[in-house]
């Protein structure tokens, strides 16, 4: 009998690939541990590279196995909710920055899904490649969302949400220390608004007021680009 064959039964249910990821997940974030948390090698990239390695050498479709763990993906949006109560808990510190915040956050944004669409456009990209990405900074519930929508790939959408996610996790403490910027608040209003969940993670890992800044930061961003980027995609018809 071969492995395949073994696998099969188990593969044909939901249970698997739940177990699967939540195995990949565990055994992540282990080794970040053992590994001594380095910056650029993230738990869930870690997870991600052992998970996409079990895919391959099991040979089960990533169809299949997003299919079955759709679930896991449901219950980002109450997490996602669930960051409200840190927000709540830096309301003051927030109120005292409302102003600079509300004229920084449209052109971070923009900016955020511009500069990334402006060099793959440049680079002779295609439709679907560029659909796929222009949500690429926004916190994963509302980015599929919004690739759907526009009529991008979700499964280049997670990539790229991954690869964004752990760039700026890596390179914002550095582009602070090299502009001097000491203030939590803006790194970690920074790590949200660009690197999304995985960097409000590491802003968690910085202080509870980053990681307050950094949930602020994202969930603004969420807002802001799945009101916006639907309508200047159909007026600038990026998808034709």
């Amino acid at each position: 009998m071969t492995a395949n064959s073994l696998l099969a039964p188990l593969s044909a249910t939901p249970l698997f690939a739940v177990g699967l990821t939540l195995a990949a997940f565990l055994l992540g974030n282990l080794l970040f541990k053992r590994l001594k948390q380095p910056t650029w090698l993230p738990a869930i990239l870690i997870a991600s590279l052992l998970l996409a390695a079990t895919l391959a050498a099991l040979g089960l479709p990533y169809d299949s196995y997003r299919q079955d763990a759709r679930w896991l993906t449901i219950l980002l949006g109450p997490a996602t909710v669930a960051l409200g109560m840190p927000l709540y808990q830096q309301l003051p510190h927030i109120r005292a920055l409302w102003r600079p915040l509300t004229v920084c956050l449209p052109i971070a944004a923009s900016l955020a899904a511009c500069y990334a669409l402006m060099i793959a456009w440049l680079l002779g990209t295609s439709p679907l490649i560029l659909a796929s990405i222009a949500a690429k900074s926004v916190t994963a519930p509302i980015a599929i969302g919004i690739t759907e929508q526009i009529g991008g790939s979700v499964a280049l959408l997670l990539g790229a949400l991954l690869i964004t996610g752990v760039a700026t996790a890596a390179f914002t403490g550095i582009a602070a220390r090299f502009l001097h910027i000491e203030d939590e608040r803006i790194i970690g209003f920074a790590l949200g608004l660009n690197g999304h969940a995985i960097g409000t993670v590491r802003a968690f890992e910085l202080s509870p007021t980053a990681g307050a800044f950094a949930s602020l930061g994202m969930s603004l961003t969420g807002i802001f680009t799945a009101i916006l980027l639907p309508l200047a995609w159909r007026l600038l018809s990026l998808g034709s």
